[in-house]
Protein backbone atom coordinates (compact mmCIF):
# COMPACT_ATOMS: atom_id res chain seq x y z
CA UNK A 1 0.00 0.00 0.00
CA UNK A 2 1.20 3.39 -0.37
CA UNK A 3 2.51 4.94 2.68
CA UNK A 4 0.31 8.63 1.91
CA UNK A 5 -2.31 6.38 1.93
CA UNK A 6 -1.70 4.76 5.01
CA UNK A 7 -0.91 7.91 6.87
CA UNK A 8 -4.25 9.76 4.91
CA UNK A 9 -6.32 6.24 6.60
CA UNK A 10 -4.97 6.62 10.03
CA UNK A 11 -6.09 10.78 10.27
CA UNK A 12 -8.09 10.93 13.35
CA UNK A 13 -9.97 13.92 14.47
CA UNK A 14 -11.25 14.81 17.85
CA UNK A 15 -14.37 16.62 18.55
CA UNK A 16 -15.29 18.55 21.24
CA UNK A 17 -18.92 19.60 21.46
CA UNK A 18 -21.90 19.72 23.38
CA UNK A 19 -24.32 19.94 20.15
CA UNK A 20 -24.69 16.14 19.07
CA UNK A 21 -26.76 17.77 15.80
CA UNK A 22 -23.49 19.38 14.59
CA UNK A 23 -20.85 17.03 16.11
CA UNK A 24 -22.72 14.47 14.09
CA UNK A 25 -22.83 16.61 11.05
CA UNK A 26 -18.85 17.50 11.31
CA UNK A 27 -17.96 13.70 11.94
CA UNK A 28 -20.26 12.53 8.53
CA UNK A 29 -18.31 15.25 6.67
CA UNK A 30 -14.98 14.39 8.06
CA UNK A 31 -16.55 10.65 7.46
CA UNK A 32 -16.61 11.39 3.13
CA UNK A 33 -13.28 13.09 3.54
CA UNK A 34 -11.59 9.81 4.75
CA UNK A 35 -11.39 10.75 8.38
CA UNK A 36 -12.16 8.97 11.56
CA UNK A 37 -13.38 10.70 14.33
CA UNK A 38 -13.76 10.79 18.32
CA UNK A 39 -16.38 12.63 19.69
CA UNK A 40 -16.89 14.56 23.42
CA UNK A 41 -18.97 16.67 25.01
CA UNK A 42 -16.64 17.36 28.04
CA UNK A 43 -13.44 19.01 29.07
CA UNK A 44 -12.12 16.10 31.15
CA UNK A 45 -13.16 14.10 28.44
CA UNK A 46 -11.36 15.88 25.89
CA UNK A 47 -7.59 15.60 28.00
CA UNK A 48 -8.67 12.15 28.83
CA UNK A 49 -8.54 11.34 25.52
CA UNK A 50 -5.08 12.76 24.42
CA UNK A 51 -4.07 10.26 27.27
CA UNK A 52 -5.45 7.40 25.41
CA UNK A 53 -3.71 4.52 22.50
CA UNK A 54 -6.16 6.43 20.40
CA UNK A 55 -5.63 9.51 21.71
CA UNK A 56 -2.27 9.25 20.74
CA UNK A 57 -3.13 8.52 17.37
CA UNK A 58 -4.86 12.32 16.42
CA UNK A 59 -4.45 14.54 13.68
CA UNK A 60 -6.76 17.14 14.62
CA UNK A 61 -9.25 19.07 17.10
CA UNK A 62 -12.54 20.90 16.48
CA UNK A 63 -13.52 22.34 19.58
CA UNK A 64 -16.64 24.51 20.06
CA UNK A 65 -16.21 26.82 22.70
CA UNK A 66 -19.53 26.26 23.94
CA UNK A 67 -18.23 23.18 26.27
CA UNK A 68 -15.38 25.02 28.22
CA UNK A 69 -17.19 28.38 28.34
CA UNK A 70 -14.80 31.47 29.05
CA UNK A 71 -12.29 28.83 30.56
CA UNK A 72 -11.79 27.70 26.40
CA UNK A 73 -8.33 29.33 25.96
CA UNK A 74 -7.45 27.39 29.42
CA UNK A 75 -8.33 24.30 27.71
CA UNK A 76 -6.25 24.94 24.69
CA UNK A 77 -3.23 25.94 26.46
CA UNK A 78 -3.39 22.43 28.43
CA UNK A 79 -4.03 20.40 25.26
CA UNK A 80 -1.24 22.22 23.75
CA UNK A 81 0.98 21.36 26.55
CA UNK A 82 0.27 17.63 26.15
CA UNK A 83 0.50 18.07 22.81
CA UNK A 84 2.25 21.05 20.74
CA UNK A 85 1.76 19.32 17.43
CA UNK A 86 -1.70 18.93 17.06
CA UNK A 87 -3.78 21.81 15.39
CA UNK A 88 -6.45 22.81 17.50
CA UNK A 89 -9.56 24.59 15.41
CA UNK A 90 -11.84 26.69 18.15
CA UNK A 91 -15.78 27.23 16.48
CA UNK A 92 -17.07 29.92 18.81
CA UNK A 93 -20.12 32.36 18.51
CA UNK A 94 -18.83 35.37 19.25
CA UNK A 95 -17.13 37.60 16.93
CA UNK A 96 -14.71 39.35 19.49
CA UNK A 97 -11.55 40.11 17.88
CA UNK A 98 -10.34 40.31 21.28
CA UNK A 99 -11.32 36.46 21.66
CA UNK A 100 -9.46 35.40 18.22
CA UNK A 101 -5.93 36.46 19.89
CA UNK A 102 -6.35 35.10 22.74
CA UNK A 103 -6.81 32.00 21.44
CA UNK A 104 -4.04 31.97 19.04
CA UNK A 105 -1.90 32.83 22.04
CA UNK A 106 -2.96 29.77 24.09
CA UNK A 107 -1.86 27.67 20.76
CA UNK A 108 -5.18 27.40 18.32
CA UNK A 109 -4.41 26.87 14.73
CA UNK A 110 -7.76 28.78 13.68
CA UNK A 111 -10.71 30.52 14.82
CA UNK A 112 -13.98 29.64 13.14
CA UNK A 113 -17.52 32.01 13.61
CA UNK A 114 -20.50 30.38 13.46
CA UNK A 115 -22.61 29.76 12.10
CA UNK A 116 -20.52 27.87 9.95
CA UNK A 117 -21.10 24.50 7.68
CA UNK A 118 -19.54 21.17 8.42
CA UNK A 119 -17.58 21.46 4.82
CA UNK A 120 -16.12 24.88 5.84
CA UNK A 121 -14.63 23.23 9.05
CA UNK A 122 -13.11 20.50 7.53
CA UNK A 123 -11.86 22.90 4.70
CA UNK A 124 -10.04 24.43 7.50
CA UNK A 125 -9.20 21.47 8.86
CA UNK A 126 -7.58 20.06 5.94
CA UNK A 127 -5.97 23.49 5.65
CA UNK A 128 -4.25 22.80 9.17
CA UNK A 129 -3.03 19.20 8.44
CA UNK A 130 -2.07 19.86 5.15
CA UNK A 131 1.52 18.18 4.24
CA UNK A 132 3.98 20.57 3.61
CA UNK A 133 1.80 23.85 4.91
CA UNK A 134 2.95 26.07 7.29
CA UNK A 135 0.34 25.50 9.69
CA UNK A 136 0.83 27.67 12.38
CA UNK A 137 0.71 30.80 9.85
CA UNK A 138 -0.69 30.35 7.18
CA UNK A 139 -4.26 29.10 8.50
CA UNK A 140 -7.52 31.52 6.93
CA UNK A 141 -7.68 33.75 9.82
CA UNK A 142 -8.49 36.84 7.46
CA UNK A 143 -12.14 36.86 7.34
CA UNK A 144 -12.11 38.16 11.05
CA UNK A 145 -10.90 41.75 10.19
CA UNK A 146 -14.20 43.23 8.33
CA UNK A 147 -12.27 44.97 5.44
CA UNK A 148 -13.17 48.42 3.97
CA UNK A 149 -16.29 48.92 1.80
CA UNK A 150 -15.12 51.90 -0.86
CA UNK A 151 -12.49 51.34 -3.36
CA UNK A 152 -9.55 52.69 -1.11
CA UNK A 153 -9.84 49.00 0.60
CA UNK A 154 -8.35 47.88 -3.16
CA UNK A 155 -4.71 48.57 -2.52
CA UNK A 156 -2.31 47.92 -5.18
CA UNK A 157 -0.37 49.37 -8.41
CA UNK A 158 -0.11 46.52 -10.39
CA UNK A 159 -1.20 47.00 -14.15
CA UNK A 160 -3.60 43.99 -14.15
CA UNK A 161 -4.80 45.33 -11.00
CA UNK A 162 -5.54 48.20 -11.44
CA UNK A 163 -6.93 47.57 -14.85
CA UNK A 164 -9.80 45.44 -13.10
CA UNK A 165 -10.03 48.16 -10.82
CA UNK A 166 -10.73 50.75 -13.43
CA UNK A 167 -14.04 48.46 -15.02
CA UNK A 168 -15.00 47.66 -12.11
CA UNK A 169 -15.49 51.57 -10.62
CA UNK A 170 -17.13 51.96 -14.51
CA UNK A 171 -19.74 49.07 -13.84
CA UNK A 172 -21.03 50.41 -9.93
CA UNK A 173 -22.38 52.65 -11.47
CA UNK A 174 -24.36 50.73 -13.73
CA UNK A 175 -27.34 48.08 -12.92
CA UNK A 176 -26.48 45.29 -15.06
CA UNK A 177 -25.08 42.28 -14.40
CA UNK A 178 -21.70 41.17 -14.08
CA UNK A 179 -19.06 38.17 -13.55
CA UNK A 180 -16.14 38.65 -11.28
CA UNK A 181 -13.70 35.68 -12.12
CA UNK A 182 -10.25 35.27 -9.70
CA UNK A 183 -8.57 32.65 -7.31
CA UNK A 184 -9.57 32.14 -4.10
CA UNK A 185 -8.30 34.77 -1.31
CA UNK A 186 -7.72 37.20 -4.45
CA UNK A 187 -10.14 40.18 -3.20
CA UNK A 188 -13.19 39.35 -5.07
CA UNK A 189 -15.37 39.86 -1.60
CA UNK A 190 -13.50 43.18 -0.88
CA UNK A 191 -13.99 44.56 -4.41
CA UNK A 192 -17.97 43.31 -4.50
CA UNK A 193 -18.25 45.36 -1.31
CA UNK A 194 -16.76 48.40 -3.03
CA UNK A 195 -18.74 48.38 -5.95
CA UNK A 196 -21.79 48.50 -3.66
CA UNK A 197 -20.75 51.23 -2.02
CA UNK A 198 -20.39 53.39 -5.07
CA UNK A 199 -23.74 52.13 -6.78
CA UNK A 200 -26.90 53.84 -7.27
CA UNK A 201 -28.06 50.67 -4.79
CA UNK A 202 -26.01 51.42 -2.12
CA UNK A 203 -29.25 51.76 0.51
CA UNK A 204 -30.92 48.83 -1.33
CA UNK A 205 -31.25 45.35 -0.01
CA UNK A 206 -27.63 43.98 -0.61
CA UNK A 207 -26.63 40.01 -0.01
CA UNK A 208 -23.58 37.86 -0.47
CA UNK A 209 -24.69 34.28 -0.70
CA UNK A 210 -21.88 31.51 -1.11
CA UNK A 211 -22.83 28.51 -3.06
CA UNK A 212 -20.62 26.46 -1.13
CA UNK A 213 -21.76 26.75 2.33
CA UNK A 214 -24.90 25.21 1.22
CA UNK A 215 -26.28 21.80 0.26
CA UNK A 216 -27.23 21.03 -3.58
CA UNK A 217 -30.74 20.36 -2.06
CA UNK A 218 -30.72 23.83 -0.47
CA UNK A 219 -29.46 25.71 -3.00
CA UNK A 220 -33.01 26.55 -4.88
CA UNK A 221 -34.75 27.39 -1.82
CA UNK A 222 -32.20 29.59 -0.65
CA UNK A 223 -32.58 31.23 -4.27
CA UNK A 224 -35.27 31.57 -4.89
CA UNK A 225 -37.93 30.56 -2.19
CA UNK A 226 -40.21 27.81 -1.78
CA UNK A 227 -43.87 27.56 -0.53
CA UNK A 228 -45.02 25.54 2.54
CA UNK A 229 -45.39 21.80 1.42
CA UNK A 230 -42.91 22.28 -2.06
CA UNK A 231 -40.82 19.00 -0.37
CA UNK A 232 -40.25 17.53 2.94
CA UNK A 233 -39.71 20.00 5.88
CA UNK A 234 -41.19 22.91 4.18
CA UNK A 235 -43.49 23.44 6.91
CA UNK A 236 -43.92 27.47 5.65
CA UNK A 237 -43.59 30.15 2.74
CA UNK A 238 -40.01 31.18 2.01
CA UNK A 239 -39.11 34.41 0.01
CA UNK A 240 -35.51 33.69 -1.64
CA UNK A 241 -32.36 35.50 -1.98
CA UNK A 242 -33.28 37.31 -5.29
CA UNK A 243 -36.65 37.93 -3.95
CA UNK A 244 -35.36 39.38 -1.01
CA UNK A 245 -32.75 41.87 -2.91
CA UNK A 246 -35.58 43.32 -5.05
CA UNK A 247 -34.35 46.59 -5.91
CA UNK A 248 -30.72 46.11 -4.18
CA UNK A 249 -28.14 43.40 -5.44
CA UNK A 250 -27.30 39.84 -4.62
CA UNK A 251 -23.64 38.51 -4.98
CA UNK A 252 -23.57 35.14 -5.53
CA UNK A 253 -20.05 33.46 -4.53
CA UNK A 254 -18.62 30.63 -6.16
CA UNK A 255 -21.44 30.52 -8.32
CA UNK A 256 -19.15 27.67 -10.54
CA UNK A 257 -20.26 25.29 -7.89
CA UNK A 258 -24.29 25.83 -8.59
CA UNK A 259 -25.74 22.60 -9.87
CA UNK A 260 -26.51 22.41 -13.23
CA UNK A 261 -30.61 22.97 -12.89
CA UNK A 262 -30.13 25.55 -10.36
CA UNK A 263 -27.98 27.51 -13.03
CA UNK A 264 -30.71 27.02 -15.73
CA UNK A 265 -33.37 27.85 -13.64
CA UNK A 266 -31.32 31.11 -12.91
CA UNK A 267 -30.57 31.79 -16.05
CA UNK A 268 -34.18 31.96 -16.79
CA UNK A 269 -34.71 34.62 -13.92
CA UNK A 270 -32.15 36.94 -15.06
CA UNK A 271 -33.32 36.74 -18.83
CA UNK A 272 -37.53 37.39 -17.54
CA UNK A 273 -37.23 39.24 -14.33
CA UNK A 274 -39.60 36.92 -12.43
CA UNK A 275 -39.05 34.62 -9.88
CA UNK A 276 -40.76 31.74 -9.09
CA UNK A 277 -40.12 29.91 -5.53
CA UNK A 278 -40.55 26.63 -5.75
CA UNK A 279 -43.90 24.74 -5.22
CA UNK A 280 -45.81 27.70 -6.38
CA UNK A 281 -47.56 28.15 -9.22
CA UNK A 282 -47.28 32.05 -9.05
CA UNK A 283 -43.94 34.29 -9.77
CA UNK A 284 -42.45 37.54 -8.48
CA UNK A 285 -41.38 40.47 -10.69
CA UNK A 286 -38.11 41.75 -9.14
CA UNK A 287 -35.18 43.84 -10.00
CA UNK A 288 -32.57 42.04 -8.69
CA UNK A 289 -28.65 43.01 -9.64
CA UNK A 290 -26.73 39.87 -9.59
CA UNK A 291 -23.02 40.23 -9.40
CA UNK A 292 -21.30 36.23 -9.69
CA UNK A 293 -17.87 35.43 -8.27
CA UNK A 294 -16.24 32.83 -9.32
CA UNK A 295 -12.75 31.04 -8.31
CA UNK A 296 -12.31 29.50 -11.73
CA UNK A 297 -12.64 30.51 -15.10
CA UNK A 298 -16.29 29.89 -16.18
CA UNK A 299 -15.73 29.78 -20.21
CA UNK A 300 -14.08 27.03 -20.19
CA UNK A 301 -16.34 24.70 -17.68
CA UNK A 302 -18.87 26.01 -20.78
CA UNK A 303 -16.79 24.65 -23.33
CA UNK A 304 -16.81 21.43 -20.96
CA UNK A 305 -20.53 21.32 -20.63
CA UNK A 306 -20.24 21.99 -16.51
CA UNK A 307 -21.84 25.38 -17.33
CA UNK A 308 -25.11 26.63 -18.75
CA UNK A 309 -24.29 28.94 -21.78
CA UNK A 310 -27.23 30.60 -20.92
CA UNK A 311 -26.41 32.28 -17.66
CA UNK A 312 -23.02 32.60 -18.70
CA UNK A 313 -24.04 34.62 -21.17
CA UNK A 314 -26.60 36.79 -18.98
CA UNK A 315 -23.94 37.24 -16.57
CA UNK A 316 -20.36 37.99 -18.66
CA UNK A 317 -21.29 40.92 -20.40
CA UNK A 318 -19.30 42.70 -18.15
CA UNK A 319 -16.44 40.68 -16.90
CA UNK A 320 -13.94 41.78 -14.72
CA UNK A 321 -10.47 39.02 -13.62
CA UNK A 322 -8.64 39.68 -10.48
CA UNK A 323 -4.98 38.51 -10.95
CA UNK A 324 -3.34 36.30 -8.32
CA UNK A 325 -0.92 38.07 -5.72
CA UNK A 326 2.05 35.85 -7.33
CA UNK A 327 1.87 38.19 -10.33
CA UNK A 328 1.60 41.31 -8.55
CA UNK A 329 4.31 41.06 -5.81
CA UNK A 330 5.49 44.55 -6.60
CA UNK A 331 2.01 45.24 -4.61
CA UNK A 332 3.25 43.29 -1.12
CA UNK A 333 4.60 46.11 0.31
CA UNK A 334 2.02 48.36 0.23
CA UNK A 335 -0.90 45.73 0.98
CA UNK A 336 1.39 44.12 4.14
CA UNK A 337 1.50 48.00 5.93
CA UNK A 338 -2.61 48.29 4.95
CA UNK A 339 -3.41 45.30 6.78
CA UNK A 340 -0.92 45.88 9.85
CA UNK A 341 -3.09 49.18 9.98
CA UNK A 342 -6.33 47.18 9.69
CA UNK A 343 -4.91 44.81 12.66
CA UNK A 344 -3.63 47.50 14.69
CA UNK A 345 -7.40 47.88 15.18
CA UNK A 346 -7.89 45.27 17.00
CA UNK A 347 -8.23 44.84 20.70
CA UNK A 348 -5.61 43.29 22.21
CA UNK A 349 -3.20 44.40 19.37
CA UNK A 350 -1.04 47.52 18.20
CA UNK A 351 0.60 49.27 15.91
CA UNK A 352 3.46 47.50 13.94
CA UNK A 353 5.98 48.73 11.76
CA UNK A 354 7.71 45.75 9.11
CA UNK A 355 11.24 45.69 8.06
CA UNK A 356 12.49 45.95 4.51
CA UNK A 357 14.08 42.05 5.51
CA UNK A 358 10.48 41.04 6.84
CA UNK A 359 8.84 42.54 3.04
CA UNK A 360 11.29 40.93 0.98
CA UNK A 361 10.69 37.09 2.96
CA UNK A 362 6.92 38.32 2.02
CA UNK A 363 7.53 39.05 -1.48
CA UNK A 364 9.34 35.73 -2.18
CA UNK A 365 6.31 33.54 -1.30
CA UNK A 366 3.96 32.51 -4.22
CA UNK A 367 0.80 33.20 -1.88
CA UNK A 368 -1.42 30.50 -3.33
CA UNK A 369 -4.13 31.67 -1.06
CA UNK A 370 -3.61 35.32 -2.30
CA UNK A 371 -3.77 38.51 -0.16
CA UNK A 372 -6.59 36.60 2.43
CA UNK A 373 -3.33 34.50 2.92
CA UNK A 374 -0.78 37.09 2.97
CA UNK A 375 -3.23 38.97 5.58
CA UNK A 376 -3.39 35.93 7.79
CA UNK A 377 0.13 35.72 7.85
CA UNK A 378 0.84 39.12 9.34
CA UNK A 379 -1.97 38.55 11.57
CA UNK A 380 -0.63 35.74 13.42
CA UNK A 381 2.84 37.27 13.57
CA UNK A 382 1.28 40.32 14.96
CA UNK A 383 -0.16 38.50 17.78
CA UNK A 384 3.26 36.64 18.53
CA UNK A 385 5.65 38.88 17.89
CA UNK A 386 6.86 41.47 20.99
CA UNK A 387 9.30 43.93 19.35
CA UNK A 388 7.77 47.12 17.54
CA UNK A 389 8.16 46.33 14.11
CA UNK A 390 7.86 42.48 12.20
CA UNK A 391 11.38 41.12 11.16
CA UNK A 392 11.42 38.39 8.69
CA UNK A 393 12.50 35.95 12.16
CA UNK A 394 8.69 36.69 12.90
CA UNK A 395 7.91 34.39 9.81
CA UNK A 396 9.88 31.37 10.67
CA UNK A 397 8.16 28.66 8.63
CA UNK A 398 7.58 31.04 5.65
CA UNK A 399 11.18 31.03 5.83
CA UNK A 400 11.61 27.50 5.91
CA UNK A 401 9.60 27.56 2.79
CA UNK A 402 11.48 30.07 0.88
CA UNK A 403 15.00 30.10 1.91
CA UNK A 404 15.89 26.64 0.63
CA UNK A 405 16.39 28.63 -2.58
CA UNK A 406 19.99 30.68 -1.63
CA UNK A 407 18.97 33.15 -4.44
CA UNK A 408 16.17 34.72 -2.66
CA UNK A 409 17.96 36.71 0.04
CA UNK A 410 16.50 40.08 0.83
CA UNK A 411 19.44 41.92 -1.95
CA UNK A 412 17.47 39.68 -4.76
CA UNK A 413 13.92 41.18 -3.48
CA UNK A 414 14.51 44.88 -2.73
CA UNK A 415 12.90 45.64 -5.20
CA UNK A 416 9.70 44.83 -3.82
CA UNK A 417 10.49 46.60 -0.39
CA UNK A 418 11.17 49.77 -2.78
CA UNK A 419 12.84 51.07 -5.58
CA UNK A 420 15.29 49.44 -6.92
CA UNK A 421 18.12 51.41 -8.15
CA UNK A 422 20.89 49.11 -9.87
CA UNK A 423 20.77 46.78 -11.90
CA UNK A 424 22.38 43.09 -11.49
CA UNK A 425 25.86 44.00 -12.74
CA UNK A 426 26.24 47.26 -10.35
CA UNK A 427 25.14 49.96 -13.14
CA UNK A 428 22.13 52.49 -12.18
CA UNK A 429 18.55 51.21 -13.95
CA UNK A 430 17.45 53.93 -16.87
CA UNK A 431 15.91 57.18 -15.29
CA UNK A 432 12.44 56.19 -17.15
CA UNK A 433 12.07 52.61 -15.36
CA UNK A 434 13.13 54.50 -12.07
CA UNK A 435 10.35 57.12 -12.11
CA UNK A 436 7.81 54.13 -13.49
CA UNK A 437 8.44 52.13 -10.14
CA UNK A 438 8.61 55.63 -8.01
CA UNK A 439 4.96 56.35 -9.85
CA UNK A 440 3.81 52.51 -9.18
CA UNK A 441 4.89 52.25 -5.48
CA UNK A 442 2.52 55.98 -4.80
CA UNK A 443 -0.02 54.53 -5.99
CA UNK A 444 -0.14 51.33 -3.82
CA UNK A 445 0.72 53.70 -0.99
CA UNK A 446 -1.94 56.18 -1.48
CA UNK A 447 -4.30 53.56 -2.32
CA UNK A 448 -4.79 55.19 -5.96
CA UNK A 449 -5.97 58.56 -4.47
CA UNK A 450 -4.70 60.09 -7.64
CA UNK A 451 -4.56 63.98 -6.10
CA UNK A 452 -3.07 62.44 -3.51
CA UNK A 453 -0.39 60.36 -5.42
CA UNK A 454 0.30 63.85 -7.61
CA UNK A 455 0.92 66.61 -4.47
CA UNK A 456 3.55 63.79 -2.84
CA UNK A 457 5.20 63.34 -6.18
CA UNK A 458 5.15 67.16 -6.54
CA UNK A 459 3.55 67.84 -9.77
CA UNK A 460 -0.34 68.39 -11.31
CA UNK A 461 -2.81 65.85 -11.81
CA UNK A 462 -1.91 66.53 -15.77
CA UNK A 463 1.39 65.47 -15.58
CA UNK A 464 0.98 62.59 -13.57
CA UNK A 465 -1.97 61.42 -15.65
CA UNK A 466 0.59 62.36 -18.78
CA UNK A 467 3.68 60.20 -17.55
CA UNK A 468 1.13 57.68 -16.41
CA UNK A 469 0.22 57.31 -20.25
CA UNK A 470 3.95 58.08 -21.72
CA UNK A 471 4.80 54.80 -18.90
CA UNK A 472 2.10 52.62 -20.00
CA UNK A 473 0.74 52.70 -16.42
CA UNK A 474 -2.86 51.93 -15.96
CA UNK A 475 -5.25 53.50 -13.07
CA UNK A 476 -9.11 53.62 -11.79
CA UNK A 477 -9.06 57.39 -11.27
Amino acid sequence: MNPDMEQDEARLLLIIDRDPAQARAVANHASRDGWRTVCVDECEAAIATLGTQEGMQLTAIVLDQSVPGEEACDLIAEMKSRRPALPILMLTASTSPQLAVEAMRAGATDYLVKPVGPEKVMQAVAGATRRGSPQNELAPLAEKIKSGRDFDAMVGAAPAFRSALAVAAKAARGHGHLLIEGESGSGKETLVRAMQGASPRAKAPFKLLNVADLSASAVDSALFGHEQGAFPGAFDNQSGALQNCDGGTLVIDEIDRLPLASQVRLAEVLETGCVRPLGATYGFRIDTRVLACSNTKLAGLVEAGLFDKDLFERISSTRIELPPLRERATDIPALARHFLAQIAEQPGLRQLGITDSALALLAAFDWPGNARQLQAVLFRAAVFTEGDALTSEDFPQLSSMVLPEPQKSATNYSEHAGVMLYTADGNLRPLEDIESDVIRLAIGHYRGRMTEVARRLGIGRSTLYRKLSDLGIDNAA
